[in-house]
Protein backbone atom coordinates (compact mmCIF):
# COMPACT_ATOMS: atom_id res chain seq x y z
CA UNK A 1 0.00 0.00 0.00
CA UNK A 2 1.79 3.62 -0.97
CA UNK A 3 2.38 6.01 1.54
CA UNK A 4 0.85 9.17 1.71
CA UNK A 5 3.63 11.74 0.12
CA UNK A 6 4.71 14.84 1.81
CA UNK A 7 3.50 16.72 -0.92
CA UNK A 8 -0.44 16.24 0.31
CA UNK A 9 0.64 17.57 3.74
CA UNK A 10 0.12 21.65 4.37
CA UNK A 11 2.87 23.48 3.30
CA UNK A 12 5.39 24.56 6.06
CA UNK A 13 4.27 28.71 7.02
CA UNK A 14 7.11 31.15 7.35
CA UNK A 15 7.25 34.46 8.77
CA UNK A 16 9.24 37.15 10.54
CA UNK A 17 7.83 38.04 13.89
CA UNK A 18 8.55 40.00 16.83
CA UNK A 19 8.96 38.68 19.85
CA UNK A 20 6.38 40.52 22.62
CA UNK A 21 6.51 40.75 26.82
CA UNK A 22 2.98 41.08 28.28
CA UNK A 23 3.67 40.96 31.97
CA UNK A 24 6.40 38.19 32.62
CA UNK A 25 5.49 36.13 29.22
CA UNK A 26 7.56 36.32 25.90
CA UNK A 27 5.54 35.70 22.91
CA UNK A 28 5.42 35.85 19.11
CA UNK A 29 2.06 37.23 17.21
CA UNK A 30 1.95 35.49 14.38
CA UNK A 31 0.94 37.97 10.92
CA UNK A 32 -2.55 37.34 9.58
CA UNK A 33 -1.35 35.72 6.25
CA UNK A 34 0.21 33.22 8.67
CA UNK A 35 -2.42 32.58 10.81
CA UNK A 36 -4.83 32.55 7.97
CA UNK A 37 -2.87 29.18 6.49
CA UNK A 38 -3.53 27.09 9.76
CA UNK A 39 -6.63 24.85 9.80
CA UNK A 40 -8.14 26.00 12.96
CA UNK A 41 -8.90 29.17 14.72
CA UNK A 42 -8.21 27.51 17.83
CA UNK A 43 -5.13 25.86 19.09
CA UNK A 44 -3.04 23.99 16.92
CA UNK A 45 -0.45 21.30 17.42
CA UNK A 46 2.82 22.19 15.10
CA UNK A 47 6.51 21.63 15.11
CA UNK A 48 8.10 25.08 15.19
CA UNK A 49 11.67 26.35 14.51
CA UNK A 50 13.14 29.94 15.83
CA UNK A 51 16.13 31.21 14.60
CA UNK A 52 17.44 28.07 13.24
CA UNK A 53 16.15 26.56 16.73
CA UNK A 54 13.69 23.36 16.43
CA UNK A 55 10.65 22.61 19.42
CA UNK A 56 7.17 21.43 19.85
CA UNK A 57 4.36 23.44 20.62
CA UNK A 58 0.67 24.24 20.36
CA UNK A 59 -0.03 27.55 18.67
CA UNK A 60 -2.77 29.50 20.91
CA UNK A 61 -5.49 30.95 19.62
CA UNK A 62 -5.40 35.28 19.98
CA UNK A 63 -9.72 35.69 20.76
CA UNK A 64 -9.22 37.70 17.53
CA UNK A 65 -9.13 35.31 14.61
CA UNK A 66 -5.22 35.21 14.84
CA UNK A 67 -2.78 33.14 16.47
CA UNK A 68 0.17 33.34 19.16
CA UNK A 69 3.19 31.45 19.79
CA UNK A 70 4.84 31.41 23.98
CA UNK A 71 8.41 31.64 23.80
CA UNK A 72 10.25 30.41 27.05
CA UNK A 73 13.79 31.37 28.56
CA UNK A 74 15.59 28.26 27.59
CA UNK A 75 14.13 28.58 23.80
CA UNK A 76 15.20 32.98 23.76
CA UNK A 77 18.46 31.27 24.75
CA UNK A 78 19.41 29.15 22.69
CA UNK A 79 17.98 31.53 19.68
CA UNK A 80 19.26 34.66 21.26
CA UNK A 81 16.09 36.49 20.94
CA UNK A 82 14.66 38.55 23.21
CA UNK A 83 11.29 40.77 23.45
CA UNK A 84 11.69 43.75 20.65
CA UNK A 85 14.00 41.22 18.42
CA UNK A 86 12.71 40.10 15.48
CA UNK A 87 13.46 36.23 14.44
CA UNK A 88 12.38 33.86 11.46
CA UNK A 89 9.89 31.24 12.41
CA UNK A 90 8.59 28.50 10.85
CA UNK A 91 5.96 26.42 11.71
CA UNK A 92 4.73 22.74 10.43
CA UNK A 93 1.13 21.68 11.63
CA UNK A 94 1.66 18.13 12.75
CA UNK A 95 -1.04 15.28 12.76
CA UNK A 96 -0.07 14.14 16.41
CA UNK A 97 -0.19 16.48 19.41
CA UNK A 98 2.08 16.70 22.12
CA UNK A 99 0.77 15.69 25.72
CA UNK A 100 -0.11 18.83 27.89
CA UNK A 101 1.55 19.91 31.03
CA UNK A 102 -1.13 18.58 32.90
CA UNK A 103 -1.52 21.42 36.31
CA UNK A 104 -0.84 19.65 39.84
CA UNK A 105 -4.51 20.36 40.74
CA UNK A 106 -6.02 18.48 38.08
CA UNK A 107 -3.56 15.92 37.97
CA UNK A 108 -3.72 15.55 42.22
CA UNK A 109 -7.47 15.07 41.36
CA UNK A 110 -7.00 12.47 38.47
CA UNK A 111 -4.25 10.51 40.67
CA UNK A 112 -7.38 10.68 43.46
CA UNK A 113 -10.02 9.74 40.85
CA UNK A 114 -11.88 6.18 40.97
CA UNK A 115 -9.35 3.92 38.10
CA UNK A 116 -12.42 4.75 35.44
CA UNK A 117 -12.15 8.25 35.42
CA UNK A 118 -8.76 7.44 35.02
CA UNK A 119 -9.40 5.36 31.83
CA UNK A 120 -11.46 8.26 30.27
CA UNK A 121 -8.37 10.76 30.91
CA UNK A 122 -5.74 7.95 29.16
CA UNK A 123 -8.08 6.97 26.60
CA UNK A 124 -8.87 10.87 25.59
CA UNK A 125 -7.02 12.39 22.51
CA UNK A 126 -4.29 14.37 23.87
CA UNK A 127 -6.07 17.37 21.94
CA UNK A 128 -9.10 16.59 24.26
CA UNK A 129 -6.08 16.53 27.22
CA UNK A 130 -5.27 20.28 25.84
CA UNK A 131 -8.81 21.35 26.20
CA UNK A 132 -9.63 20.40 30.00
CA UNK A 133 -6.14 21.66 30.98
CA UNK A 134 -7.15 24.76 28.83
CA UNK A 135 -10.20 24.76 30.64
CA UNK A 136 -9.27 24.34 34.06
CA UNK A 137 -6.81 27.24 33.68
CA UNK A 138 -8.78 29.45 32.17
CA UNK A 139 -9.14 31.40 35.35
CA UNK A 140 -7.86 33.55 37.66
CA UNK A 141 -9.90 33.07 40.78
CA UNK A 142 -8.91 30.09 42.98
CA UNK A 143 -12.41 29.26 44.33
CA UNK A 144 -13.52 29.19 40.28
CA UNK A 145 -10.39 26.99 39.43
CA UNK A 146 -11.42 24.40 41.89
CA UNK A 147 -14.65 24.04 41.18
CA UNK A 148 -13.21 23.11 37.33
CA UNK A 149 -11.22 20.60 38.33
CA UNK A 150 -14.18 19.27 40.58
CA UNK A 151 -16.66 19.52 37.47
CA UNK A 152 -13.89 18.22 34.67
CA UNK A 153 -13.70 14.98 37.10
CA UNK A 154 -17.49 14.39 37.52
CA UNK A 155 -17.89 15.66 33.66
CA UNK A 156 -15.42 12.39 33.06
CA UNK A 157 -17.20 10.18 35.58
CA UNK A 158 -20.44 10.63 33.46
CA UNK A 159 -18.70 9.93 29.94
CA UNK A 160 -17.65 13.66 28.78
CA UNK A 161 -14.27 13.61 26.75
CA UNK A 162 -14.29 17.69 26.41
CA UNK A 163 -15.31 20.21 28.32
CA UNK A 164 -17.90 22.60 27.08
CA UNK A 165 -19.24 26.06 26.97
CA UNK A 166 -15.87 28.06 26.52
CA UNK A 167 -14.93 29.76 23.23
CA UNK A 168 -12.12 27.68 21.81
CA UNK A 169 -11.14 30.40 19.76
CA UNK A 170 -10.56 32.60 22.75
CA UNK A 171 -7.43 33.22 24.22
CA UNK A 172 -7.77 31.68 27.99
CA UNK A 173 -4.44 32.70 29.80
CA UNK A 174 -5.99 34.59 32.57
CA UNK A 175 -2.47 36.42 33.05
CA UNK A 176 -2.24 37.65 29.10
CA UNK A 177 -5.78 37.94 28.23
CA UNK A 178 -8.87 40.19 28.66
CA UNK A 179 -12.39 39.62 27.80
CA UNK A 180 -11.29 36.40 26.12
CA UNK A 181 -8.52 38.66 23.75
CA UNK A 182 -4.77 38.57 23.92
CA UNK A 183 -4.08 41.92 25.78
CA UNK A 184 -1.69 44.50 23.88
CA UNK A 185 2.16 44.16 24.78
CA UNK A 186 3.21 45.83 27.96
Amino acid sequence: MPTESRSSEQAPITFAGELLAIEDTTLVRLPEDASEQLPSRGQVAVHASIGGHDFETVVEPDGRRGHWIRVDETLRRAARVGPGDTAELTLEVVPEWPEPDVPEDLAAALAEAPPRIREVWQDITPMARWEWVRWVQATSSPETRQRRVEVSISKMDGGKRRPCCFDLASCTDPDLARSGKLRDPS
